[in-house]
């Protein structure tokens, strides 16, 4: 049995994919629609054929279809680039597939300050936690 060290050769190439395709967003892309894009994950079917890039953008949810739009627009443009400036067999197919998980995360974050603020809240005054009373306030019986 083979022990796998470091990253395979495809999480190496899924990563230099999104790092250039964030590069090119950024500087190449002359789309307004797309606007802040952020790339938050590439990954590649074995063959190389299709790539799932994940993002997530700044824009509100009532822009996604046009972001989303814009994107898939752009693929051909960005495939064509990506061929030049990195050389692997086969050039994959760009599908951009929009990456909820950051809302998803503040959301979560928002509701547990929440639930943190009502427990806080519901929680006497008078009463001192244990964690600060001391070994001499306690008599024995």
């Amino acid at each position: 049995m083979a022990i796998k060290r470091g990253f395979s050769r495809r999480d190496r190439i899924c990563e230099q994919l999104r790092r250039e395709l964030a590069e090119l967003l950024r500087t190449e892309l002359r789309d307004p629609r797309v606007g802040m894009v952020s790339l938050t994950d590439v990954q590649l079917t074995p063959d190389y054929a299709h790539a799932k890039v994940y993002f997530s953008t700044l824009a509100g949810s009532e822009q996604l279809q046009t972001v989303q739009a814009a994107l898939d627009k752009a693929a051909g443009f960005l495939r064509g680039e990506l061929g030049k400036r990195i050389r692997i067999h086969t050039t994959p197919q760009l599908h951009f597939i929009f990456d909820d998980s950051l809302e998803r995360g503040a959301q979560l974050t928002r509701l547990i300050g929440e639930a943190v603020a009502l427990s806080e809240a519901d929680q006497p005054a008078d009463v001192e936690p244990l964690a600060n009373s001391s070994a001499e306030s306690v008599k024995p019986l």
